[in-house]
């Protein structure tokens, strides 16, 4: 008797989510049918394929093998799905995007939707550290992040333009009226920043090490929009890409005249996903883009 696909999909669906819950959200059944099935795949086949520690579920030696063949079988099973689409000319199908914020990821996706109207759009936003999980659990297709592992084979990745980062502050501040600002000045003041796997912060944090210094008074706010509130109230600095910096009259930008504060944006998907048809008509949308800007 052939292995069942429907046990198979319901023990992708759980080593790829690590949870049942969500494995059997995602696939639209009960979780009482979701475990049956992977408990009948492991009892016909006499083998362990998660262990259980609580709530807290982990892929034995066995489940990891089975996992990576898992993920090819699946990966074929979109492309053949994804290939019929193609031959609607992309009228229907989805993207799910991920990105740590709306101001280089929107204009793109807009685009994207004018020239396909039939592919739905969905968007999460996350820090770097979120962004990669995403990717890596097949939560989103592509994502917008600024650091890519240089390691990881496992990743297809376009570098978009570089931005820098700048310092700001609220209006009544000192510096408002002032054209830059010094390291050696930066760590006199209190500085808002984000929670910690936020690249911005990262590389912030990077070049005050760099110049000899530890930020002794930092107040962390989790999400852009915190930071920006917390900076227009007078609470203290705030550190952003500049192109991610909103037109705001309470607010006004400074360089930072002796260090290289670039921020580096990638699109990037999972190698294998990148020939599903969606994803790869939205990544050659953003390639042509970049060779237009040249």
């Amino acid at each position: 008797m052939p292995i069942s696909h429907a046990h198979l999909r319901s023990f992708h669906a759980v080593a790829t989510h690590g949870s049942f819950t969500r494995a059997a959200e995602m696939l639209n059944i009960t979780q009482p049918t979701l475990s049956g099935q992977v408990k009948e795949l492991e009892q016909r086949y006499g083998t362990k394929l998660f262990l259980r520690h609580g709530r807290r579920i982990e892929l034995t030696d066995i489940g990891r093998s089975a996992f990576n063949i898992t993920r090819l079988l699946f990966r074929h099973e979109e492309e053949v799905e994804q290939l019929l689409q193609s031959a609607r000319a992309l009228t229907s199908g989805q993207l799910r995007v991920g990105a740590d914020s709306p101001y280089i990821a929107t204009p793109l996706l807009a685009q994207f939707q004018r020239l396909y109207p039939g592919i739905q759009i969905s968007i999460q936003y996350g820090n770097s550290q979120q962004l990669m999980s995403w990717l890596q659990s097949r939560r989103c297709d592509v994502a917008f992040l600024p650091n890519i592992p240089p390691e990881d084979r496992h990743l297809y990745a376009i570098p978009l333009e570089p931005d820098r980062l700048v310092v700001f502050v609220n209006r009544d501040h000192p510096w408002a009226e002032r054209r830059a600002v010094t390291i050696d000045e930066l760590v006199t003041q209190r500085v808002i920043l984000r929670e910690k796997g936020s690249r911005t912060r990262a590389i912030f944090e990077d070049a005050i090490a760099d110049a000899g210094h530890v930020l002794d008074d930092v107040m962390e706010i989790g999400g852009r929009e915190g930071v920006r509130e917390a900076v227009a109230a007078g609470f203290g600095i705030g550190v952003v890409a500049e192109q991610e910096l909103v037109a705001d009259s309470r607010l006004r930008a400074l360089p930072v005249s002796d260090a290289e504060l670039v921020h580096a944006e990638y699109v990037a998907c999972l190698e294998e996903t990148r020939a599903l048809r969606v994803t790869d008509a939205f990544l050659e949308m953003v390639r042509a883009n970049l060779h237009e800007d040249e």
